[in-house]
């Protein structure tokens, strides 16, 4: 297992080869990005890296290409749904999951009663995460796609994790207009 953990790679002194220039213009460029790399191909170093930068942890960066090219180190709200941890033998394990990940963030930003389901949730922990903080949220998803590739072979588990996960990716499009950025 190799290190996953940007702050823990820069801070314990490990080498890092530095691709934060292309983080910087991804960043600058863009909003919305999927990537499908192999397994051990660097995504969650990416994910973590991109997670410092929205928190606007810039010690972490210094020496690093984007120290001279981000001016301003926004601190905006980041939404990081890591799907690696469950087994996923069934739709509850992914109910299960999404809502531990919306029930931390409505403890931050709060929740409405009207809000049932998880994609409703999830739509308003973005909304009041925006309009909490005044800065569009950044959006990182880790292993997407766990539940599907545990349920190979199953086509009825496959069938209910579409309709669970479906509406709930839905809810980016739904809320672009507070969404800076999503991976």
């Amino acid at each position: 297992i190799g290190i996953q953990n940007f702050e823990k790679l820069r801070k314990e002194g490990y080498f890092y080869i530095d691709k934060t220039a292309l983080i910087y213009k991804m960043v600058k460029t863009g909003s919305y990005y999927f990537l499908s790399r192999p397994r051990r191909f660097g995504k969650s170093l990416l994910v973590s890296t991109l997670e410092a930068y929205f928190q606007g942890k810039r010690e972490l960066f210094e020496g690093l290409a984007i120290a001279g090219l981000e001016k301003d180190w926004t601190v905006r709200p980041v939404l990081h749904i890591d799907l690696n941890i469950s087994k996923y033998e069934t739709a509850e394990d992914l109910s299960d999951m999404l809502n531990d990940f919306l029930t931390n963030w409505e403890v931050v930003y709060g929740s409405a009663p009207s809000e049932t389901s998880l994609a409703l949730r999830f739509k308003g922990v973005i909304k009041r995460a925006y309009e909490q903080t005044g800065q569009r949220v950044a959006i990182l998803v880790d292993e997407y796609d766990k539940p599907m590739l545990q349920a190979i072979g199953n086509e009825e588990l496959q069938r209910v994790y579409r309709s669970i996960l479906k509406p709930f990716y839905g809810v980016l499009k739904t809320m672009d207009g507070c969404i800076k950025f999503a991976l």
